[in-house]
């Protein structure tokens, strides 16, 4: 009989504190306890590395109580741990290393560092049973990437951002238009008053073969339709804001399912067969991009909502699937704040000291 296996996971990248269970049989998800920073870097209009940086290092411990307690289990029940090693803000990866490794050295456990990016490209393998190749658009604040998953360590980048990721772009147009962070709740709750045919707005690098995208262009084409407004009536009526901000959703899901065709293309061309699209990062949350996609694939595949964005679950259970490979990691694990999937294409945003940015 095939023994269950037990992982904790640990996530804190970005501005999310998490701590998972997994198993790897039956209930697979055992329990999943995210601490949000939002309330934290309110004031801020966006994170502030070392605030999140010093939230997290408060907070590990406790999530960790949290998501034993609510699988009802002990460190004495876990097999592994996993964290995400990377990439993400530094501050944050080195405060979920540092404690896996004390846990993992404590209970004298196997360690399992998780690129925080295979965490979102898995998850549909944990939600859905998708299996092997399948086309993944990462969606999320500081990331977008079609990524073609054909193993636990075969990923090949498709295409991707050239400059701003849509998660980002979100919060740069709710901080223009004076809406709350994070930016992507706030504008798609305002949408739903507008119209999203009220506004033009480009659609960046259509008429450019391929499937990167840019995202910039259109952040700047949204500043300067609502400064043409505030110069005609005065001010910022609800009204428009609610239709900028319903012109430039729409504006961004166009874009993405046009790629998303390209992709799957791309990726039939790879493989020789059509292959399920699944999508995942905290973009993937709106509804309206969710909806277009749904439209694009045959086989499309958006898990739950709680596990598109940071989560702890995901990464767990890569660890679970690495750690069944054989895969694990050395007690001196390092946080790295960049780690790109694919080794082999060449870098879209560039290098600097700590490597590939993406």
């Amino acid at each position: 009989m095939t023994k269950t296996l037990r992982i904790l996971g640990l996530e804190s990248s970005c501005d999310d504190t998490a701590a998972a269970v997994v198993s790897s049989q039956g209930q697979r998800v055992m329990s999943s306890v995210v601490y949000t920073q939002t309330d934290i870097h309110a004031d801020f209009g966006g994170v502030v590395p070392e605030i999140a940086a010093r939230a997290h290092a408060e907070k590990l411990d406790y999530c960790v109580e949290a998501a034993l307690a609510e699988a009802k289990v002990n460190l004495a029940n876990i097999d592994a741990i996993a964290v995400t090693s990377g990439p993400g803000l530094i501050g944050g990866v080195l405060a979920g290393v540092m404690c896996a490794r004390g846990l993992a050295a404590g209970q004298n456990i196997p360690l399992i560092g998780v690129n925080h990016l295979a965490g979102h490209a898995l998850t549909p393998r944990m939600t859905d049973d998708l299996p092997f190749p399948y086309l993944m658009l990462l969606v999320s604040g500081g990331h977008c990437q079609f990524l073609l998953v054909q193993a636990l360590d075969k990923f090949t980048r498709l295409g991707g951002t050239i400059d701003d990721a849509p998660g980002e772009a979100f919060d740069k147009i709710a901080r223009l238009l004076a809406l709350p962070q994070p930016g992507g709740p706030a504008v798609e709750t305002t949408a739903r008053d507008g119209d999203p045919k009220a506004i033009s707005l480009p659609r960046p690098l259509l008429n450019r073969p391929g499937c990167d995208m840019s995202f910039s262009g259109l952040k700047t084409a949204v500043l300067r339709a609502r400064d043409q407004i505030i110069a005609q009536d005065g001010g910022l009526p609800k009204a428009k804001r609610a239709n900028l901000c319903a012109s430039f959703q729409t504006a961004v899901a166009d874009v993405l399912k046009e790629k998303t065709k390209r992709a799957l293309a791309k990726a039939a061309e790879i493989t020789g067969n059509t292959v399920p699209l699944a999508v995942a990062g905290g973009v993937a949350a709106n509804t309206e991009i969710r909806t277009s996609l749904n439209l694009v694939s045959d086989s499309f595949v958006a898990p739950p909502l709680r596990f598109c964005t940071d989560n702890a679950a995901m990464i767990a259970w890569a660890g679970l699937e690495l750690f069944q490979a054989g895969l694990t990691d050395p007690e001196n694990l390092i946080a790295r704040p960049r780690w790109p999937l694919d080794k082999i294409s060449p870098t879209m945003l560039g290098s600097g000291k700590k490597g590939a940015k993406a």
